[in-house]
């Protein structure tokens, strides 16, 4: 049995949530150059290439790519054969997340309760979602959730009978009505089975998938090109000011069902879609 104070936990926490408000995933990075290349608009080339401009300002000048820093969403995997020391799990996690944003200087937008709307004036509470695993390691994926894009989300609890044509409409459909509020290019993270809530999680967890990687069935990696296909199709562009690069990648993330059910949700993501993990 390995101890882990969970002090260790805290500070990757913390040095997570600067880091990914400042610097994007490399392959999402790359992914807008390449885009920037093959644009066909001239007013959506301009576009990326400010987007380009920004993220580079960001890395240099250690500030956030977006105003819009987020909900901290964490994804925390730990090996059954630790045990944590020093404190609770998720109150080393939150304050992980209270020392990232008030020293990263990075936006405050939580409340503490939804009718309310009070600020809690540190981003806590994170989301948090614990998932047991073999071995002796926990890895901490953080992935800031900016609300332009979280808004355009949805859900839909198919039946059995939907097919996948049914499917790719409902994506494209959530696009579509995302449009210039989701910041695109877009990423989207498409959670199928599972029951309401899962396949939200499924969502969720799509987009911290490197974008390089697809599905590992081919059902569903032929569906994800379709969708990316379907969706660059309706020409909003980036920052809906028209092109061909309306989504950058379509991820998704299946789990088994009920007999009687068929549940798909759409994570929408924007350009900013960050996410990073460590494992201690």
């Amino acid at each position: 049995m390995r101890e882990l104070d969970v002090s260790q936990i805290t500070q990757v926490v913390k040095q997570l949530c600067i880091e990914t408000n400042r610097v994007l995933p490399l392959d999402l990075e790359e992914k807008i150059g390449e885009a920037c290349e093959m644009e066909n608009s001239v007013s959506g080339k301009a576009i990326l290439q400010d987007l380009c401009r920004n993220m580079s300002a960001a890395r240099e000048m250690q500030i956030p790519i977006c105003q819009d820093t987020g909900m901290a969403v964490i994804f925390a995997e730990v090996g059954q054969d630790v045990r944590l020391t020093g404190g609770g799990f998720e109150d080393a996690i939150n304050e992980g997340v209270r020392q990232g944003y008030l020293e990263g200087f990075l936006r405050l937008s939580v409340v503490a309760d939804p009718l309310e709307r009070k600020n809690t004036n540190d981003n806590t509470p994170a989301i948090i979602h614990t998932r047991m695993i073999d071995g002796d390691k926990v890895t901490i994926t953080v992935a800031p959730k900016g609300f332009g894009s979280e808004n355009m989300s949805r859900i839909k609890m198919f039946t059995p009978s939907a097919t996948k044509e049914d499917i790719i409409a409902f994506v494209v459909k959530t696009a579509k009505a995302a449009g210039s509020n989701a910041c695109p290019p877009m990423v989207l993270g498409v959670g199928i089975g599972g029951d309401f809530e899962l396949c939200a999680y499924l969502a969720k967890k799509a987009l911290c998938r490197d974008i390089s990687q697809s599905n590992s069935k081919e059902v569903y990696r032929l569906l994800e090109q379709e969708i990316l296909e379907r969706v660059n199709m309706l020409q909003i562009g980036p920052q809906g000011f028209g092109g061909n690069t309306t989504a950058l990648h379509v991820a998704i993330e299946q789990y088994a069902t009920h007999i009687a059910g068929l549940p798909v949700a759409v994570n929408v993501g924007c350009h900013v879609t960050r996410h990073k993990k460590i494992t201690i």
